[in-house]
């Protein structure tokens, strides 16, 4: 704090020590004169020839009369410039009896930034007559009173000035008086009534004389007033003051009834003779602030004083007896300055708004002044240091606000700045000026998104035009340059058809998917939004969009193995010999869609004879549950459940046929007819019929087999009665299995079906596996078991 105000100090002063600089510099000036009372509108001065300019020049450089204070007593003519009376002047009332009466003022150019000094000085006229304090005065003189003796008398006042101020006095014709004209000290005239024959009471008690006053114009103007003169007794001591001029100083702020001097005069006579009282000799408009104690001869204050109205008073005090003698003492009052008048700031130019991109720019031109004098009337002017903004003084305490560098609106759009202008008086006193400087915008901020990149989630088989979020910019300038509008990058994927997916709204950046999404064909879109401004040239910014399809249940779990589409129910074997837990078949199951969407579990609906077989919930395996018995049915049928774990859950069931054989060896069990019959004949020819019927059925079966198996992979449809292929959403004969379900990888199952007879079994499942390396699931399980027993095959 100690540092700033002696910074503040330092620039003060060299502030006032640059100002006093300028004024001797500038101290020379252009004189003008005009007549007081002279008409408004009279022409001057051709301003333009006497400042030395081109025809115009002042029109382009935004002249102006600057006089102090508020009051413009010249104005230019918008049209030729001319220098014109503004209005009519009152010498009296500007300068009161002060001579010559000059007014000073500045001829400002604005740009570039000159001043010129000049005067107008007003000439008195006689339009005023000399006046009398009062129409009669009354002279005591005693008739022993020799010849010469004079008498002073209340001089006339006269408002004018120079010649045509009051000049000389006469008196009406008579044959005991002529009066004098005399100066005061001031350079004021007075009569003075000189004695030239002595008076006789007896004679002629009264007196009765014209007093004129002349001033000097033409045609002359005169005063008059009444003089009344009565002859006295003898009284031959008249009243002697102390001194013959008294003088005193009074500050102009001493309160009324303030005692300025006393005044002392003695009479030698006695008694009533010798009794003096006091008066001011002449009362006037300026004496009025005075008045004088009878008996003590105490003048005190009675009207406030101003120093700049009067600086000093003279005046005349008389004395007199009770005989009617008087003596006069002259008094010469001294005013003393005080610093009593703030500081006058007056604006002549002001710019706002300014645009925040100019390093330097003149705000505001101004003009500081004191009423005061001396000491009292010199200034400071000063504003906040931390302002971007200085102070440049100019011609005659003239000063200048520039910016001190490019503005930055963004940072502070207005600045309230105060201008402080503070004299140097004791106590100083200060006026503050404040003015807001307003910062227009300039397109120098692009647009800035709230984040740089952003996540949206919608979920599959949305509605069209949904909405699914959005985007926000912010633009950190005004108007115009701020306003938004948003728009799609192009894709970096020429293929993806972005404009009929996604759209955005321009003003105010809410994104829609304009149609249904799915989450298996599309699971992720990613694309760039643009925000621009309207300023000129526009700014923009760029922010990435990425939108995610969430995943709903709307696909059922699709079952591979077994197959249901075909011809004829597969059927698997089991020996009665088989331990519990034996693997009898297993059901494989996909779901097209993620998550717990695709969580698949299985359940045993329906048996033939519940309680033989169960099913493994997770991976679908069907195993014996006991022991085979010779009293189980040969033949089963099991109706198996497969269900999502979705919301709702979605589900399919399949249905195996299971056959019970004594062993592997032993051919398809026939109908229940067929084996009556076959039970009846000899078993010798019934092996053989069997065995050539096997080998029969094998070489027919290959032969069917590797044809199905070329059909398959040239037409990729499924035949009846051949190879079987499901018809899915998968490429070719291969079946995708994603993870999902019971198996821990994807599978690709080439799956192949015999055809022919209701015994028609599962000959081979084979998963087309990529080069991974073996995982436990299905893998390990297919190594532990190569061949099934006469249902299927892994390889």
């Amino acid at each position: 704090m100690a540092e700033t105000k002696a910074h503040r100090k330092k620039r003060q002063v060299a502030t006032f020590i640059v100002l006093m600089v300028l004024w001797e510099a500038g101290s020379e000036s252009i004189q003008y004169s005009v007549l007081e009372e002279t008409e408004s509108g009279t022409f001057v001065a051709n301003l333009t020839k006497d400042l030395g300019l081109r025809m115009g020049e002042l029109a382009t450089r935004g002249a102006q009369v600057v006089f102090k204070g508020n009051r413009q007593y010249l104005q230019l003519d918008p049209h030729t410039y001319n220098l014109l009376l503004n209005e009519k002047l009152d010498r009296e009332e500007l300068c009161g009896s002060s001579e010559p009466c000059v007014l000073p003022f500045q001829v400002l150019l604005e740009n570039p930034l000159k001043f010129f000094q000049a005067v107008l000085q007003v000439r008195d006229i006689n339009d005023h007559a000399p006046e009398f304090p009062a129409r009669e005065m009354l002279l005591k003189i005693s008739e022993i009173t020799t010849p010469g003796k004079t008498f002073p008398l209340k001089m006339a006042q006269d408002l004018d000035a120079g010649s045509n101020s009051l000049q000389s006095y006469t008196i009406s014709s008579n044959s005991h008086f002529h009066v004098l004209t005399r100066n005061r000290s001031d350079g004021r005239k007075y009569p003075e009534l000189v004695l030239d024959k002595a008076l006789d009471r007896e004679e002629k008690p009264e007196l009765r004389l014209t007093l004129m006053a002349l001033d000097g114009g033409s045609p002359p103007r005169s005063g008059t007033t009444e003089i009344q003169i009565q002859v006295l007794d003898i009284n031959d001591n008249a009243p002697e003051f102390t001194q013959e001029i008294y003088e005193a100083q009074v500050p102009e702020n001493d309160p009324l009834g303030s005692l300025i001097i006393t005044v002392s005069a003695r009479d030698l006579d006695a008694g009533s003779f010798g009794e003096v009282s006091y008066a001011l000799f002449q009362v006037d408009d300026i004496n009025q602030h005075f008045e004088i104690n009878a008996i003590t001869g105490e003048i005190r204050l009675r009207k406030t004083l101003d120093f700049e109205e009067f600086q000093s008073y003279h005046m005349d005090v008389e004395a007199t007896d009770g005989g009617g003698l008087s003596g006069k003492c002259s008094i010469i009052i001294k005013v003393l300055d005080v610093n009593d008048n703030a500081p006058e700031l007056t604006v002549s130019s002001f710019t706002s708004p300014i645009p925040e991109n100019l390093p330097e720019m003149i705000v505001a031109v101004f003009s500081v002044s004191d009423a005061d004098s001396g000491h009292n009337q010199q200034v400071l002017c000063s504003i906040d240091d931390n302002l971007p903004f200085l102070l440049k003084p100019s011609v005659e305490s003239f000063y200048t606000l520039v910016t001190e560098g490019a503005l930055d609106r963004e940072s502070q759009a207005e600045y309230n700045i105060t201008i402080t202008v503070t004299d140097l008086g004791t106590p100083r006193l200060k006026t503050e000026h404040n003015i807001t400087v307003l910062v227009s915008d300039v397109n120098d901020n692009a647009p800035a998104f709230t984040q740089t990149s952003y996540t949206l989630f919608v979920r599959e088989n949305n509605s069209p035009a949904l909405h699914i979020g959005g985007v926000s910019a912010t633009d950190r300038d005004a108007g115009a340059n701020a306003q938004v509008t948003y728009s799609l990058l192009p894709p970096h994927d020429p293929q993806l058809p972005l404009a009929s997916l996604v759209s955005i709204n321009a003003d105010n950046g809410q994104l829609f998917a304009l149609r249904a999404l799915d989450y298996e064909a599309l699971r992720v879109l990613e694309f760039g939004v643009r925000a621009a401004d309207r300023g000129s040239p526009a700014l923009s910014s760029q922010a990435l969009v990425r939108v995610l399809v969430l995943d709903a249940n709307d696909n059922s779990p699709f079952v591979l193995y077994p197959l249901q589409n075909g011809s004829a129910p597969c059927t698997e074997l089991v020996p009665r010999a088989a331990e519990p837990g034996y693997l009898v078949s297993k059901v494989v199951a996909v779901d097209g869609d993620s998550g717990q969407n695709a969580w698949l579990s299985y359940q045993l609906l329906k048996a033939t004879e519940p309680g033989l077989f169960s099913v493994w919930a997770h991976n679908g395996e069907v195993r014996t549950a006991r022991l085979l018995g010779e009293r189980d049915a040969a033949k089963h049928r099991l109706l198996v459940q497969v269900r999502d774990n979705g919301e709702p859950p979605l589900s399919a069931s399949v249905t195996l046929h299971v056959l019970l054989v004594d062993g592997f060896s032993q051919p398809y069990l026939p109908l229940p007819e067929a084996a009556a019959d076959a039970a009846q004949a000899d078993p010798l020819t019934v092996y053989l019929v069997i065995a050539l019927a096997s080998v029969s059925s094998l070489f027919l079966f290959s032969v069917l087999a590797f044809v199905a198996v070329r059909l398959c992979r040239r037409n990729r449809a499924a035949w009846v009665g051949g190879c079987s292929m499901p018809e899915v959403q998968f490429p070719g004969h291969l079946v995708d299995i994603s993870g999902s379900g019971t198996l821990s990888q994807s599978y690709q199952y080439e799956v192949c079906l015999m055809g022919g007879s209701d015994t028609s079994e599962f000959k081979f499942l084979k998963p087309i596996l990529p080069n991974f390396p073996p995982q436990a699931g299905i893998g390990r399980e297919v190594e532990e078991n190569p061949i099934l027993p006469n249902s299927f095959l892994f390889s």
